[in-house]
Formats: C-alpha cells, structure tokens, sequence
C-alpha cells in the first residue's frame, strides 16, 4: 500500500466490528500507516453506533489529510450515523472497485465495512482500494461535494 499523504487513520467499531477492526489495525500497521483505534476492543460489551460514529467524526474534525474506517455489523449503521457530520462523507462498500470509484467521484473520506456481510481478505481489499484511490479533483465534482457539505 502507498501513503497518498494520508496523515492517520482512524478506526472504530461497535462490538459487532472488533474482530474485523482489529485485523485491519494490523494489516494497516504492517503496510506503515499511522493507525488511531478509537475502539471498542471488546466484543463481549455493547456500545451504540452512533458513538462510535461520533468519536470518529470528532477526531477527523480538524484536518483534511486523514481518513477512517467504521465498522459494524452491517455498516449501514455507520455510514448514517458519520454521515450526519458536514466534513464527513462515509460510504458502505463490499468491493474493491466501489471503493475506487466512491473515492474517484465522490471524494469518500471514511469507509464503513460490514462485518457480517464481509471476509477479512475482502475487507481488506476494499480498504486498500479506498486508501490507494485519488479523488478526481475536476470542476464539476468539487461543486458538487461542496453543496453537500
């Protein structure tokens, strides 16, 4: 994987997402990017997703060069929940080329994964992509984020 001057990452999961987080923590770590797990470690305790939606947005608030990673059971839940925030536009992925093309159009800073309805090695795939993937930073695409934000 390739930096793309990306600052940090940042991950988060409900109880749901652990194990699927914590895999990607270390793979993200082997590939050297800087990783911030803002939690849950424990799938054992339930937490609401929101909250863990709103830690994330919170830590990404104030600069432009990171990205995150939520992840729950399905990922839906997250990607509602991040999205409520103006500087954050999450989307749910489960292939690789919609990371890509998610990035590529829409300039997605957070991915929310689904960890019942993902394998590891294809969660892993789909970060990769969201990670390596520049936004097309043309005219028409900026107008357009901008009126969502």
């Amino acid at each position: 994987m390739t930096n793309n001057n990306i600052s940090k990452i940042y991950i988060a999961a409900d109880h749901r997402g652990v194990s699927l987080k914590l895999y990607l923590i270390e793979m993200l770590a082997a590939a050297g990017y800087q990783v911030v797990n803002l939690g849950t470690d424990d799938p054992d305790v339930s937490v609401d997703f929101p909250d863990v939606a709103k830690s994330l947005a919170e830590s990404m608030e104030n600069d432009d060069s990171t990205r995150g990673i939520l992840v729950c059971g399905t990922g839906a839940g997250m990607e509602i929940a991040a999205n409520r925030y103006r500087h954050i536009r999450a989307s749910r992925c489960f292939t690789p080329s919609q990371a890509r093309d998610d990035r590529f159009h829409d300039d997605i800073n957070v991915i929310a994964l689904g960890a019942d309805d993902i394998d590891i090695e294809m969660a892993y795939l789909c970060v990769q992509s969201f990670l390596e993937s520049p936004f097309d930073n043309i005219e028409k695409r900026i107008r357009r984020i901008e009126k969502i934000s």
